[in-house]
């Protein structure tokens, strides 16, 4: 009697987690949080990238041979009060550049080390028995980025009133030429949220 009673609670348990979850289309999601979801890191990137493929400054000069530059990804600070994987920004920029024909990103090289480290790991190979020589990938190969990525995303909280409270939120982003040293583009794009004052954004 006691185990049909534990399938019982077992079964109206799992029934119960079934309905509380449902798929959300990206395309007709119109729920409003007061922190950062996936449609403002969507909506910052977008704008982005929009701007970057309409510059003047970013057409590299054999573009219509195919050529495009190569970037690396810098420091992207998150300056809010939520736990955030800048990747979420920086992944959707890296995409979309690279379908657009205009940049590729490298790998091999960034700020804090390479992003995969196998383009240096493989070239240790030439030191193995095991390895035919012929194979292993050559030096003096890897591209040197031309530009780097960095940027900022900062949060910013005001009482609008004792039951409204607004959120302000900057993307701000910036392509430096590493040739110069010089920024070729930078860009901030604000997301602007207000919500009841005892929401919490984090």
């Amino acid at each position: 009697m006691k185990k049909q009673m534990s399938a019982v609670i077992l079964m109206a348990a799992l029934s119960g987690c079934a309905t509380t979850a449902h798929y959300v289309n990206p395309g007709e999601d119109q729920t409003v949080v007061m922190g950062l979801d996936y449609k403002d890191f969507e909506k910052a990137a977008s704008q982005a990238v929009d701007d970057m493929v309409a510059s003047p400054l970013l057409v590299h000069p054999k573009a219509a041979q195919g050529g495009r530059y190569v970037m690396a990804v810098s420091s992207m600070i998150n300056d809010t009060t939520q736990r955030i994987d800048t990747d979420q920004l920086t992944k959707k920029i890296r995409v979309s550049l690279l379908q657009s024909g205009k940049f590729i990103t490298t790998t091999a090289i960034g700020l804090n080390g390479p992003e995969d480290a196998m383009t240096q790991q493989v070239r240790e190979l030439r030191k193995s028995s095991m390895v035919k020589r012929s194979t292993v990938k050559g030096n003096n190969a890897v591209i040197a980025p031309d530009f780097s990525l960095s940027g900022k995303i900062i949060q910013r909280n005001n009482r609008v009133d004792r039951r409204t409270q607004q959120s302000d939120y900057y993307f701000q982003l910036t392509l430096t030429n590493l040739e110069n040293g010089l920024a070729y583009w930078e860009g901030e794009y604000p997301i602007i949220k207000r919500g009841d004052s005892r929401t919490v954004t984090w």
